[in-house]
């Protein structure tokens, strides 16, 4: 079937705060009570709720198409809610934390008419010029344009009791856990800029961390990278890869094969942070719009048009390269401009 859940592959702690509406870390607020019938044809529907989704809100919401963003139950805020402290996103010159940020976003959004819903959207019908999005809560609503935002999911290793071990050692979320690996010895796998805020992360509350990459260099930029390497708690492992988790009922160590010789290893580990990418959220739409063949949403250009008249799509989902927190801001921007200039020619 074309109707899949966006929710179907959540991992059991992706969400800081575990099941629920907010984590115990998040600071966004249950939303108001709908104030228009779920029969009511909208003019836009936005789903996820990272900073392109609202974005998508605030700019359609001050454009009177008085919005409906579904943001998730169990992941509203997106991947800034498992963020540290964000230095890059301009306009605070101390930084702040991904969930501030994503708080400030949504008290924005709402400021000006959004209408916030924690549900998770489970079946979408896209096709047709009346867009049928319906929920995990039981509820139905249609909307004459649609503005995909549901970003990208933390990747596996897709090893045996990974997802066993979740929340007992394994992690993909060091703001969510770091606290519960104080004095230990932990890992991180991965190369990129995430692996290197993590390991670092961690180093405030572990007495080690490794930090295994399976090539000889990092791709991280080179300001995260520096910091890695000089943080005298961080020892790499290069050309290295995890092939076994071992610990009962909890992680107590790791298996590692050397990428250039074959030779496996021991490591005696009691956490292990895994940072080695995203997959785009396509799952609810892959069989109505058309994909890229890296799996995201094609775009038509430089616009949020997708292959269907009336769906746009803005953030993560459409971006693998930048995945930023002001790129995914900009192109919410984009696809809420879309969606009133198509609103304006139908």
């Amino acid at each position: 079937s074309h109707r899949t859940s966006w929710s179907r592959r959540k991992l059991d702690r992706l969400a800081c705060g575990g099941e629920g509406v907010q984590g115990n870390n998040s600071p966004l607020k249950l939303a108001r009570p709908l104030r228009k019938q779920e029969s009511i044809l909208r003019d836009v529907i936005i789903i996820g709720s990272g900073p392109a989704g609202w974005t998508a809100a605030i700019y359609t919401a001050r454009a009177g198409l008085n919005p409906l963003l579904i943001a998730s139950s169990v992941e509203a805020g997106g991947e800034l809610m498992k963020t540290t402290e964000v230095e890059n996103f301009p306009g605070f010159p101390e930084g702040l934390m991904g969930p501030d940020l994503m708080a400030n976003f949504q008290a924005q959004a709402e400021r000006f008419g959004t209408e916030t819903l924690l549900d998770d959207v489970v079946e979408v019908d896209l096709r047709g010029d009346v867009k049928i999005v319906k929920t995990g809560g039981g509820k139905t609503f249609e909307a004459k344009t649609v503005i995909l935002a549901t970003g990208a999911a933390y990747r596996e290793l897709g090893l045996p009791r990974e997802k066993e071990l979740s929340g007992h050692g394994v992690s993909w979320c060091a703001t969510c856990d770091g606290f519960f690996f104080r004095q230990k010895t932990i890992a991180v796998v991965g190369g990129g800029d995430s692996a290197m805020e993590e390991a670092n992360f961690l180093t405030r509350f572990a007495d080690k961390v490794y930090l295994i990459h399976r090539r000889d260099s990092f791709k991280a930029s080179k300001i995260m990278a520096d910091r890695a390497l000089n943080n005298p708690k961080i020892e790499v492992i290069w050309n290295s890869e995890v092939t076994e988790l071992h610990g009962e009922p909890k992680l107590s160590g790791v298996t590692l094969r050397n990428t250039v010789d074959g030779s496996t290893s021991q490591l005696d580990v009691e956490g292990l942070f895994i940072a080695v990418g995203n997959d785009p959220r396509v799952w609810l739409v892959e069989d109505q719009v058309e994909l890229t063949s890296e799996k995201f949403i094609k775009v038509e250009g430089r616009s949020s048009k997708t292959t269907l008249p009336g769906v746009f799509a803005a953030g993560d989902v459409i971006d693998p390269t930048y995945r930023q927190a002001i790129t995914a801001a900009a192109s919410g921007c984009v696809a809420a401009l879309d969606a009133e200039h198509y609103l304006n020619d139908h």
